[in-house]
């Protein structure tokens, strides 16, 4: 592999109160103040879900969302240890870190949303497992791998408290984590594709297709490219850090890989279903399908050249459309394409409430708060003499 396989890394140092870590603050503690009543007198105390919306923004945007979105340490480990593209390397502990953030609190969030949070421990419990059950695959798969991204970033803090002998302990096993790191997310997010699958008709047809798990699964790792993009631009720009263009430029040509894949899968498939005439059906949904397809679409041409992909603001620009893009297929797919009122049922409506938007945002919040903390005092990012 490439020497930079083996680039030191090295805590930023600095002041850890600024406007963004007390911002990050106060959402954390309006989240703590919600959850506080959420957990004393239920979901129908803060949330706007009912029989026909069992699930909101908490599963949508903080777990499936979310997680999609914390897919850039699978992504970047896949370039370097499946593909041998060593370069990349530098770009590893700050992808898991926001991995590892992202999936923990994933799956905190998944039990703010369910009723009888307490029974929780029943889907792990050997009388309750239900092998057939899609959310318990997914289930599984989101706590071993949140687990495994725990043990990968080990090294970082045994690294920091000088602890050498357990970091070379680990480093010996570490190529079974890795593997299982590269296997679980594959499963776990192509079945949250099959989550929707199994719901039916209830799915709008520009959403319900027996491909979603690949679909799910080739959004995934575009978002998991397109997050250490627009992460990368933006902690160049806050820590005042050259940015690394020589491996951003090469990383965005892979990403549009398989967003090219993507998107032509994603049309062959309406057009095989005979699905593609919903979306000139004036309506919502062909609204949103339309938003969705432009997020995708736009980056192949606002980077697709050579010289295009040279430049940050684009780059950025590209990474952020993505992300929506993706965050999009999966908010029309499980909320907007969502059709409750069927079989004679009818009558449901949801819109989230202030209390869940608040959450959301605490969630973030600590996600950002705990990046901060740890690039700040831990070696994660590459050593650099700060811009000044």
């Amino acid at each position: 592999m490439a020497n930079n396989r083996h680039a030191v890394s090295a805590p930023l140092g600095g002041s850890l109160v600024n406007a963004v870590t007390l911002t990050c603050g106060v959402l954390i503690a309006l989240m703590v103040a919600v959850l506080a009543v959420r957990f004393l007198f239920g979901l129908g105390a803060v949330t706007g879900l009912n029989d026909g919306y069992p699930w909101g923004i908490w599963v949508v945007v903080d777990v499936i969302i979310g997680s999609a979105f914390a897919c850039g340490g699978f992504s970047v480990a896949m370039l370097v240890y499946i593909f041998n593209r060593g370069e990349y390397h530098p770009l590893v502990r700050p992808a898991l870190l926001a991995s590892l953030f992202g999936y923990t609190l994933a799956a905190a969030g998944v039990i703010f949303d369910l009723g009888r949070w307490w029974n929780v421990w029943n889907m792990f419990w050997p009388g309750s497992i239900n092998p057939n059950s899609v959310m318990f695959e997914v289930a599984v798969c989101i706590t071993l791998y949140v687990i495994v991204m725990w043990i990968e970033f080990s090294p970082v803090v045994f690294e920091q408290l000088g602890k050498q002998d357990a970091r070379n302990k680990v480093g010996k096993a570490m190529f079974f984590f890795i593997a299982l790191g590269t296997v679980l997310p594959m499963m776990h997010q192509s079945s949250l594709g099959t989550l929707l699958v199994v719901m039916g008709v209830q799915i709008h047809p520009l959403w319900q297709t027996p491909i979603l798990p690949l679909l799910y699964l080739l959004t995934a790792i575009t978002m998991g490219y397109a997050v250490v993009l627009f992460e990368s631009c933006l902690a160049s720009s806050a820590y005042r850090r050259r940015i690394e263009m020589h491996m951003l430029t090469p990383l965005a040509k892979v990403m549009l890989g398989f967003l090219a894949v993507y998107v032509v899968v994603r049309l062959g498939d309406l057009l095989v279903r005979g699905a593609l005439p919903k979306a000139f059906v004036p309506s919502v949904e062909a609204l949103m399908f339309w938003l969705e397809m432009a997020c995708f679409i736009a980056p192949l041409i606002l980077i697709g050249a050579e010289s295009n992909r040279r430049n940050p603001a684009r780059l950025f620009l590209a990474g952020v459309l993505l992300m929506l893009g993706g965050a999009l297929l999966r908010l029309n797919g499980f909320l907007i394409g969502y059709e409750t009122n069927v079989d004679g049922a009818g009558g449901f409506t949801y819109f989230p409430t202030l209390a869940e938007i608040l959450v959301t945002a605490g969630m973030f919040a600590i996600e950002v708060l705990g990046y901060i903390i740890i690039t700040r005092r831990f070696p994660v990012l590459p050593r650099e003499e700060a811009i000044h």
